[in-house]
């Protein structure tokens, strides 16, 4: 640990590292965390994709195996999994014929 370096623990009590991907656990966002910080005995983490701190205890660290996401052309991160699973259930989803009816 280097001198002045806060520690900062996940949901798991495991030790969050800049550059560590994270999971929140209530909207399961991913992201790399990009700065730590403790603020009224609060330890929270900086995550890349919202921009956005997040409390350090509602986050989980992810695996390498558990981290869907890749670059793509525009610099964006993407869930590959979460699209994955909005394609299909907007392929699952059937319209009624009395929910949609033409004026007149």
């Amino acid at each position: 640990m280097l001198i002045g370096q806060i520690m900062v623990f996940d949901a798991r009590d495991k030790e969050i590292s800049i550059d560590d991907y994270v999971r929140y656990i209530d909207t399961g966002t991913v992201g790399k965390v990009l700065d730590t910080r403790i603020e009224d005995e609060i330890a929270w983490v900086l995550i890349d994709k919202t921009g956005l701190w997040y409390k350090s205890k509602l986050v989980e660290i992810l695996d390498e195996k558990d981290i869907n996401i890749k670059d793509t052309p525009t610099g964006r991160e993407v869930d590959v999994e979460e699209l994955k699973e909005k394609a299909e259930k907007l392929e699952n989803m059937q319209m009624d014929s009395s929910v949609a009816e033409g004026g007149g």
